[in-house]
C-alpha cells in the first residue's frame, strides 16, 4: 500500500506488530485524556496565511544548540526500538545521520552506545538520562556517551515513579527474554524500572553540570515556573514534553504549554516540543508559537515497524515534504 501520512504508518504498525508491543507504544496513562489531547489541541490552532510572498526559494534547515540540522524535526527518546525492528536504535541512529537530522538516544536503548554510535558515525546525536538511585550507574552512562561523541544530555525530569499505563498492567509487560537493556546491563534488574531516583530536585543538574562538558537540555516542562527554574539552573535547552501522555493524564497538551514556556524564557535558552506531531503542518504550527525544533516518539516507532531504517527515512521525508509546502502556503 502507497505510505502517504503519518497514519499509514501508525496503521500498518497497529496490524504487524505483536499485541503487546502495540499497546506498549500507544499506551497513554490512565484515560489516555492527555496523550489524546496533545493531537487534538494541534487540530483547534488555525493559520493567517499571507499571500503573494514569492515562495520560490525556501530554507527549511535550523540550528540546534550550533548545529545545523536539514529540517527541524528530531527523533525524540523511547525506549525498546527492537520491539520495533530487529536492528533497533542502530537503524534509528542511521536514518537520522541519512536525514541529517538529531536523535536522543533513549538510556532505555535495546543497543548499546556504543553500537549506535558505530551504526552512523558522525551523525548528530544526544544522549537521554534517567537519574538512577545508584548515581554511579548515571555518572558512568553521561561519560561514556560523552567519550563516544555524543552532542548534548537530555535529562528527563517527569519521570519520578512511571505512569499508570493501563494495557501494560493487562498484558504483564516485559521486555522479550532475548533483548535486554544494553546500556543497564549488570547494573540491576531493570525490567522493574524501580531504580529511577525519585528524589531528584534541581541541585541534581549542578552534579550533572559537574560530570560533562556536554550541554544539559531538560525535558518535561510544561509551566513558566518550571520553564524559569530551568534557565536559573543553567540548562542550554527546555523540551515542552508530557511523556506522550504516559505519566500526568491530565495534564496540558504540550502545544499548549509551548506558549508560556516560550514567553517565560525569552530566549535566554531554545525551546523545543515533542507530543502530538503527525503532520508538516504541526511543526509550523509549533514553530510559529516559539519552537526551535520538535521531536517525533510514536511515529519514527512505527516508521521502523514498517521497514526499519527506511520505513523512519520514509516517515521523517513525508514530514519534510509536508512542513515545506505547509510553509510554502502559509506565506
Amino acid at each position: 500500500m502507497a505510505m502517504v501520512c503519518l497514519s499509514d504508518f501508525e496503521a500498518y504498525a497497529k496490524k504487524y506488530l505483536p499485541k503487546i508491543a502495540w499497546d506498549f507504544f500507544a499506551a497513554g496513562a490512565d484515560d489516555c485524556s492527555t496523550r489524546d489531547e496533545n493531537i487534538l489541541a494541534y487540530k483547534r490552532i488555525r493559520f493567517r496565511p499571507r499571500m503573494l510572498r514569492d515562495v520560490s526559494v525556501m530554507d527549511i534547515r535550523t540550528k540546534l544548540l550550533g548545529t545545523e540540522i536539514s529540517f527541524p524535526v528530531g527523533i525524540a527518546p523511547t525506549g525498546f526500538h527492537q520491539l520495533a525492528w530487529p536492528d533497533g536504535e542502530k537503524s534509528t541512529a542511521r536514518a537520522a545521520k541519512a536525514m541529517n537530522t538529531c536523535y536522543i538516544a533513549s538510556t532505555y536503548s535495546t543497543c548499546t552506545l556504543e553500537d549506535i554510535s558505530a551504526a552512523a558515525p558522525g551523525g548528530l546525536r544526544w544522549f537521554q538520562l534517567y537519574i538512577h538511585r545508584n548515581r554511579a550507574v548515571s555518572q558512568q552512562l553521561v561519560q561514556r556517551a560523552e567519550a563516544l561523541g555524543f552532542q548534548g544530555l537530555v535529562l528527563t525530569a517527569d519521570l519520578p515513579y512511571t505512569g499508570k499505563r493501563r494495557d501494560d498492567v493487562r498484558n504483564g509487560f516485559r521486555l522479550p527474554p532475548h533483548m535486554t537493556l544494553k546500556n543497564l546491563e549488570g547494573a540491576f534488574e531493570v525490567c522493574k524500572m524501580s531504580p529511577l531516583d525519585p528524589s531528584v530536585t534541581w541541585n541534581d543538574i549542578y552534579w550533572l553540570r559537574s560530570l560533562t562538558h556536554l550541554p544539559i537540555v531538560i525535558k518535561g516542562i510544561l509551566t513558566k515556573e518550571d520553564a524559569e527554574l530551568a534557565v536559573r539552573h543553567g540548562v542550554q535547552g527546555i523540551i515542552v514534553s508530557n511523556h506522550g501522555g504516559r505519566q500526568l493524564d491530565g495534564g496540558p497538551a504540550t502545544i499548549d504549554a509551548l506558549v508560556e514556556v516560550v514567553e517565560a524564557v525569552q530566549g535566554r535558552v531554545e525551546v523545543y516540543l515533542d507530543g502530538g506531531i503527525r503532520k508538516g503542518s504541526d511543526v509550523l504550527k509549533a514553530l510559529a508559537l516559539g519552537a526551535k525544533c520538535v521531536f517525533i516518539g510514536r511515529p519514527a516507532l512505527w516508521g521502523l515497524a514498517y521497514k526499519g531504517e527506511e520505513g523512519l527515512q520514509d516517515v521523517l521525508r513525508i514530514l519534510q515534504d509536508e512542513f515545506r509546502l505547509s510553509m510554502a502556503l502559509a506565506g
